[in-house]
Parts: C-alpha cells; structure tokens; sequence
C-alpha cells in the first residue's frame, strides 16, 4: 500500500517549480499601467516562526514583456513556507520581477496585516508609476 501522506498535491508541486514567466507585451507602442492585487500573501517571521499575511500590490509600466498571471500567482505562493522578512520579501518580490519583465516603472507595496498590534506597509519603487 503506497503511503498517500508522503505524495504531493499537485498544487504543492506547481508552488515549488514557481518561475515567473515573462509574455510579450501585445501593446508595446502604449504605456499603460497594469495594477494587480495578491490580498492572500503569506510567509513565515524569520525570528519567530509565526505566519505574516499580508496584500501584496503590484504597479508597473510594461516594457516588451508583461508577466503571466497563473506564473506570478504560484511564484508568490511559494513564499507561504519561507521564513523572510517583510522588507526581504517585498524587496524580492520588486527584484524577480524587474528582472523577468524588464518594465519600464515598477511599484510593489507589501501591505502587512497588523501582528503584535504593529502595521507595516512596505514600498519598492522604481521609475514612475501613475495611477490610472
């Protein structure tokens, strides 16, 4: 009898092959400002172990390339067992992405919920980003 306990979901296994995976951008004559919301962001406190959520808000200007939505999804889930900092995580976040899409102006916002009665919101930001 196989041990069920010891496979792993499919999901499990899609979250730790996560890469983000750059599309060309099909408007590359126009700037235009894609903003996408993430509200389910999890990791894990590197000091105690205890679990951060947080909203994680993407802004950016894209260059030739935009990133797939399914890809970045799985990438940002893959955080969820990672002992990182809100700082650390948020400025990865900004890094991997500036580096796989190369976008003309890109802000990412780690919108941390309140733990230990302390709120922190963190902001990358690089290039200008307009809201729409």
């Amino acid at each position: 009898m196989t041990k069920e306990i010891d496979k792993k979901k499919y999901g499990e296994k899609a979250i730790r092959e996560a890469r983000l995976e750059p599309w060309p951008n099909p408007s590359p004559e126009r700037d235009y400002l894609i903003e996408i919301s993430f509200p389910e962001f999890t990791c894990l406190c590197p000091r105690s172990g205890y679990p951060d959520f947080a909203t994680i808000r993407i802004s950016y200007v894209p260059g030739d390339y935009i990133v797939e939505l399914k890809s970045l999804k799985l990438y940002l889930n893959s955080f969820r067992d990672r002992h990182i900092s809100h700082e650390e995580a948020t400025n990865r976040i900004f890094g991997d992405l500036s580096e796989a899409i190369n976008p003309k102006s890109l802000k990412v916002v780690g919108d941390f919920h309140p733990r230990g009665n302390v709120h922190t919101v963190v902001t990358v930001e690089e290039g200008l980003v307009t809201k729409s």
